[in-house]
């Protein structure tokens, strides 16, 4: 166990938990089982669930806020879902089945659930999201009472913190959103609209994105800098200890 991290190590370290655990619902099938019997159709949840935050806007506005999808297949899902049920309304649910699978997944055992909540919050309230509109979006929402729910829910806040500290270090790079995809997740090509790829990504993309993935280490390690070096590391070790626990 580390006793004491940098911001940017910090970032490094916490990654894999943060992108990984938040994840985990969202391609659960008892999420798209549920919204499909309330007339979603395909993965229209996750584009009205996810996007829902925003409020009602236009799909074009929702396309860029997610940055790494194409837009026809963001635009499908998010008029589709504007005849189920209302923006807000798709934002709760999408929340909601998240704290179903903290509740199902997480285990329930010595993990200080209640003390990795504590951190993630800290890092939660104080970040700037002006340049994060879904990561803002989350944070206004109502938040669970349930410690595990309470932890799944922040750390998808953070997922989403990254997501767009990501998304700007990508177009600092100079590369395109399907280039950057199709590095991290070529395997998921196909169910969010992009064309299967031939091959893997050449050097200099694969450079590209190495140096984009260095600036958003740097960018988050500023938002997780209200942790102190001893408050990082702890951080660090139960969010991992959480992904671990997680079935």
């Amino acid at each position: 166990m580390s006793t004491e991290m940098t911001p940017i190590e910090a970032a490094r370290s916490s990654a894999k938990a943060i992108q990984e655990l938040p994840a985990t619902f969202m391609m659960d099938m008892q999420t798209y089982i549920d919204a499909a019997e309330l007339g979603y159709e395909g993965i229209a949840f996750y584009y009205a669930g996810r996007g829902g935050v925003l409020g009602d806007v236009d799909a074009a506005t929702v396309a860029t806020a997610f940055f790494f999808f194409p837009h026809d297949s963001v635009k499908s899902g998010w008029e589709s879902a504007a005849a189920v049920e209302s923006r807000q309304r798709s934002a709760e649910r999408f929340a909601g089945a998240a704290h179903r699978w903290a509740v199902e997944h997480m285990a329930d055992g010595e993990l200080d659930y209640e003390r990795l909540a504590d951190l993630a919050g800290r890092v939660v309230a104080a970040a700037d999201g002006t340049s994060a509109p879904v990561f803002e979006g989350w944070r206004r929402l109502e938040e669970p009472s349930g410690e595990r729910e309470l932890v799944l829910h922040r750390l998808n806040a953070l997922r989403e913190l990254r997501a767009a500290r990501h998304a700007e270090a990508v177009q600092e790079v100079g590369l395109e959103p399907v280039e950057a995809f199709m590095v991290r997740t070529p395997h998921m090509a196909g169910i969010f609209g992009w064309p299967e790829p031939e091959s893997g990504p050449d050097d200099a993309t694969r450079a590209a994105w190495e140096r984009a993935e260095e600036l958003t280490d740097e960018r988050f390690g500023s938002d997780l800098s209200v942790l102190d070096p001893a408050d990082l590391a702890e951080f660090c070790d139960l969010a991992a200890a959480a992904l671990e626990a997680a079935s």
